[in-house]
């Protein structure tokens, strides 16, 4: 129990080489605890050291040199808020001549080693209109001037939420444009849970797979499906997943779907990369035999002429250097055959328990191909961020059976400001969070005997109006 209770402080606390989420206001920034690392965020720059040891969630006040100081907690007698204020903002002039301190004072006083609390309380006292604004309106003026000149921020734990929320505020572009809660529902209609096996094709930076994993805990499998040369994971790094999470995951190129399908995969030699390096061999084997060649033609000169002992020393150098690259080259490529005939052996089963896409290329040729390694009922889920290239799914869906409860939806979302007496929409909302493609996989005899069976039935005799009147 003592154990179990020191492994869950442990990883509640910050660490080096951690992935942290560093929070100010609405403003996230994912980055890796290293050991005097200069980190930028906000226009602000320090250093993480002090942060090693303390507890994810905690304050950190920036200090000169870009050390980072605990923040103390907030005491009743720290308030800014003021006690006087007035009925109504109509005699308040916006000429910009009501604050007294100038740019020049402001930095002054920072040389002095203010802080940021204590500017906003200089500020107020010099402000000739503060104390006739109303409450509401000291309020934020108080909540504008705390934005931007206190030194604040929080480091938090990676999340599927504040990553989701990081890449939507920031670059949105890398994602497609996915919305957080569109990505709950991801999760949530794509049923990933523990001990399942998942399929995974997106295009979203590694976010989408990093959620599914940390959704199934490091039980079951993931199985990414990826175009081009390799996978992107950045998203999926900044989680900062233990190790055996890692073995859950296994990636297929999707350029070799239908050989896998067709049953021509070839997992010893014949792949693109073998290819290269193959010829790359060949080239050096080449090279090895002219230069060979070379020698034999100047061994009578060598009798003649002594060889330099530290040229000789270098060749040799190389000579061993070339050998280990060649050896690590071909430990890597034995890795990825490995780890290429283990998601084959996964995928040949044909009994995933689930299917997420979720990319900018259109996901008809790509779920109609997946589907198939799909078991019966289960369920898929697609987004895309424009409605027709899903319309184009569902009804290639309808016409070619396979799948039910086939649903089309778009999500919305506003943010609503609650406050005492003042609780309305946030005037600025996001114009979209994109379009989901929803269903449930059917075994394919059962789905044509089924349409089958509705095509040879009668159709249904209307009845007459006298025979209703009668009954």
């Amino acid at each position: 129990m003592a154990e179990c209770e020191n492994d869950s402080d442990v990883e509640s606390r910050i660490s080096y080489r951690d992935y942290v989420v560093l929070k100010r206001g609405d403003v996230f920034k994912s980055v890796q605890v290293e050991n005097k690392k200069k980190v930028v965020f906000e226009k602000q720059w320090f250093f993480l050291d002090n942060a090693v040891g303390q507890l994810f969630g905690t304050r950190f006040e920036i200090e000169a040199g870009g050390s980072l100081k605990l923040k103390a907690a907030k005491h009743s007698g720290d308030s800014l808020d003021s006690k006087e204020a007035g009925q109504d903002n109509r005699h308040i002039v916006d000429d910009g001549s009501s604050q007294k301190l100038t740019r020049d004072d402001i930095e002054t006083l920072k040389e002095q080693g203010l802080k940021g609390q204590e500017i906003v309380q200089q500020l107020i006292d010099n402000s000739t209109t503060f104390k006739g604004k109303t409450e509401f309106a000291q309020e934020k003026y108080i909540k504008k001037k705390k934005k931007k000149y206190e030194s604040d921020i929080s480091i938090l734990k990676p999340s599927t939420r504040l990553l989701a929320m990081m890449y939507h505020g920031r670059e949105p572009g890398k994602i497609c444009h996915l919305r957080y809660d569109t990505l709950a529902q991801i999760l949530t209609l794509g049923n990933i849970h523990a001990g399942s096996k998942i399929l995974v094709f997106e295009t979203c930076a590694g976010l989408v797979l990093g959620s599914v994993m940390e959704r199934m805990g490091g039980f079951g499998s993931v199985i990414q499906m990826y175009p081009g040369g390799g996978p992107t994971r950045a998203g999926m790094e900044s989680f900062g997943f233990p190790s055996h999470f890692h073995e859950t995951l296994h990636e297929f190129p999707l350029c070799k779907v239908n050989a896998l399908l067709a049953g021509t995969l070839d997992l010893s030699e014949k792949d693109a990369d073998s290819e290269v390096s193959g010829s790359g061999n060949g080239q050096s084997e080449s090279t090895q035999e002219t230069s060979a060649v070379s020698e034999k033609n100047s061994e009578p000169q060598s009798m003649e002429v002594s060889i330099d002992p530290q040229e000789e020393m270098r060749r040799v150098e190389r000579e061993r250097l070339r050998e280990k690259k060649a050896q690590e080259k071909k430990v890597k490529m034995e890795e990825k055959r490995k780890k290429l005939a283990s998601a084959a052996a996964l995928l040949e089963g044909r009994n995933a328990d689930g299917l997420v896409i979720a990319s900018r290329f259109h996901p008809c040729p790509v779920l109609m191909c997946l589907l198939k390694f799909i078991a019966p009922s289960r369920p898929f889920v697609v987004y895309c961020q424009y409605r027709e290239p899903l319309i184009e799914c569902y009804t290639k869906l309808r016409e070619q059976g396979g799948a039910i409860s086939l649903r089309l939806t778009d999500s919305w979302l506003r943010h609503y400001q609650v406050l005492p007496n003042r609780t309305h929409p946030v005037l600025l909302m996001s114009g979209g969070g994109g379009y989901l493609l929803s269903g449930t996989t059917v075994a394919a005899d059962a789905a044509k005997a089924r349409n089958q069976h509705k095509s040879e039935e009668p159709v249904a005799k209307r009845l007459k109006l006298d025979e209703i009147s009668s009954a």
